[in-house]
């Protein structure tokens, strides 16, 4: 581009040219499917582990109790996990796993932390969505990674800024 000379300028022979700005709309940085993935493993051998071995040997008198009331038993896991994943998640928006790999939850209208019955809605969702499967494979098909269980609570994990 040629340099402007303030005479063709000033008598409107050429325009002025300013520079735009463009703006660019503000987009949640979604966690990746592979942080996630880390996240869930680390979540599940941090919170999940103690749990089982606590309903299988102290609860549940050892795993043969435990085969004979399979439905007894992982409600005996699954209750207190989804109550200490509401906790974790309504204090700091992070689980363990969450913390390790620095990402967080946010409720996607607000984009702040959600409240506390939209995240045991959530961790219900989860587990419903993980005996399907299709809730979890969902997160490999869809551009901002979430699961179906994230899109029935309208929430997102994102990296924590």
């Amino acid at each position: 581009m040629a340099k402007q000379r303030f005479r063709d300028v000033k008598q409107k022979r050429l325009q002025c040219q300013t520079p735009t700005v463009k703006s660019t709309p503000t987009t949640n940085d979604y966690a990746s499917t592979s942080v996630k993935i880390k996240a869930f493993l680390t979540d599940a051998f941090m919170l999940l582990m103690p749990i089982m071995y606590i309903v299988f040997y102290l609860v549940m008198d050892g795993r043969e109790d435990f085969s004979e009331h399979k439905i007894l038993g992982w409600i005996y896991i699954l209750v207190p996990l989804v109550i200490i994943q509401t906790i974790f998640m309504y204090k700091t928006g992070q689980t363990p796993g969450y913390r390790a790999y620095n990402i967080t939850l946010i409720d996607e209208h607000t984009k702040k932390k959600p409240s506390p019955f939209i995240i045991l809605f959530r961790n219900l969702a989860a587990i419903l969505s993980l005996l399907t499967i299709a809730g979890w494979i969902l997160m490999f098909f869809r551009k901002d990674n979430k699961t179906l269980h994230d899109l029935l609570s309208a929430t997102a994990v994102v990296n924590k800024k």
